[in-house]
Parts: structure tokens; C-alpha cells; sequence
């Protein structure tokens, strides 16, 4: 048995996959707008996180291989934080880092 890799199509970059999805021209148009709030939302609240790692890094007049060791990850992963590559993190990873120095997170709603 053989498993069928053939890519038979691919959606360019920017474009509305719900359009292709067979959405109708509105519904895929609210949906998009609506995932790229989300998306954004996300990227924002990932940044904010990072920004109060990084400031405490800084304050404490940490080195990476230093600030890595206290927040249980690599050295990369701290210059990630720092340079904010919001894309390779998860909320939760930078919420149990803040508690790993001793900021927890509190979530406010609304």
C-alpha cells in the first residue's frame, strides 16, 4: 500500500481560504476578518508576555544562558523572547515562564 503525497493544490499566501473552502463570497469574508482578529489578538497578548520577560531579563542584568537556566529552557528560546518571535510560542509556554520568576498571570475578561 502506497500513501498518496501528491500536492494537488496550494492556497497562496494572503489569500481567503474560506473563499476556497466553497464559503459563500460574505460568509468567507466574516470569517476571515474574523480569524485575523483573533490571530492578531493573540500575537498582541504573546508580545505583552514577552515584553515583561524581557524586561526582567534586563533588570536582573541577566545573560541568556542565565535568565535560560532559571526559566527551564534553552539559551535559543531566551533570545526568541527577547527578539519576540511570537510564533514560536504558545500562551500557556510564556505564562509558565512568568510563574517561573515569580509574576503570575491573572486573566481579566472584558
Amino acid at each position: 500500500m502506497t500513501t498518496d503525497t501528491k500536492i494537488r493544490h496550494v492556497t497562496k499566501p494572503g489569500a481567503n481560504l474560506f473563499v476556497e473552502l466553497g464559503f459563500s463570497p460574505d460568509e468567507a469574508k466574516r470569517l476571515y476578518a474574523a480569524s485575523q482578529k483573533q490571530i492578531n489578538d493573540t500575537r498582541l497578548l504573546k508580545e505583552q508576555l514577552m515584553t515583561e520577560l524581557s524586561s526582567w531579563i534586563e533588570q536582573h542584568h541577566l545573560k541568556q544562558a542565565e535568565a535560560a537556566e532559571i526559566l527551564m529552557v534553552s539559551r535559543p528560546r531566551v533570545s526568541d523572547v527577547v527578539n519576540k518571535k511570537t510564533t514560536k510560542f504558545t500562551i500557556d509556554t510564556l505564562v509558565e515562564m512568568m510563574s517561573r520568576i515569580g509574576k503570575p498571570v491573572t486573566l481579566a475578561v472584558g
